[in-house]
């Protein structure tokens, strides 16, 4: 085989498993449903103190909100005051979080209390 073609059987394959390890480019917006927490906590609160209290509390010292969907923990990232409200009020309830996930982030479009 010459060099030539080895050299571009090789870029092909690379170029493959790169973009098998990347996530969705454009997956759009979607709605997840979980329970309202913080990026510093996750699932798990201080237990000394009531969770709602602990997300605000994380919050107020600059960690971000989250949303817990089953095992899974995103960080929510909006600059939205509506939307920062509506998460510090809805604070360890479950919510209904629309947006567009980006690996283990979700960029909040709107959130709504979960019905």
């Amino acid at each position: 085989m010459s060099s030539s073609r080895s050299v571009k059987i090789w870029l092909s394959a690379a170029a493959s498993v790169a973009l098998i390890g990347m996530p969705a480019m454009g997956a759009g917006t979607q709605t997840f449903t979980g329970k309202v927490s913080d990026a510093m906590c996750g699932a798990k609160h201080n237990e000394k103190i009531d969770p709602a209290a602990c997300v605000r509390e994380c919050v107020s010292k600059g960690a971000n909100y989250s949303l817990v969907v089953g095992d899974k923990v995103y960080t929510l990232e909006t600059s939205n005051q509506a939307n920062l409200d509506a998460l510090n009020k809805l604070a360890w309830s479950e919510a209904r979080v629309t947006g567009t996930a980006k690996g283990d982030t979700i960029e909040v479009k709107s959130v709504t209390a979960a019905k």
